[in-house]
């Protein structure tokens, strides 16, 4: 027999909460560099000067990792800066 789990309304702000201080997280600028430690897909589309279908091959065929928060895509600096080089 499965195991039902409640949902409550202070167990959802409580999840609200704690989703928006990860993303705060990962949001804020580095603290040596002064640049966002991950960027969203506009701006990676905008750094490489790539259009969305692009950057869609790049996710599917591994070229670039991402991180999905939701329906957002979240690309780390340094793996933008890895696949420059």
């Amino acid at each position: 027999m499965a195991a039902i789990d409640i949902v409550t309304k202070e167990g959802l702000n409580r999840f609200k909460n704690e989703l928006f201080d990860e993303l705060k997280e990962l949001l804020k600028p580095a603290a040596n560099t002064g640049q966002k430690q991950w960027l969203r897909s506009q701006e990676v589309r905008h750094l490489l000067h790539i259009s969305p279908g692009t950057l869609q091959n790049f996710r599917m065929n591994g070229t670039l990792s991402f991180t999905r928060v939701g329906s957002m895509h979240y690309y780390k600096l340094d793996d933008i800066n890895a696949l420059l080089e």
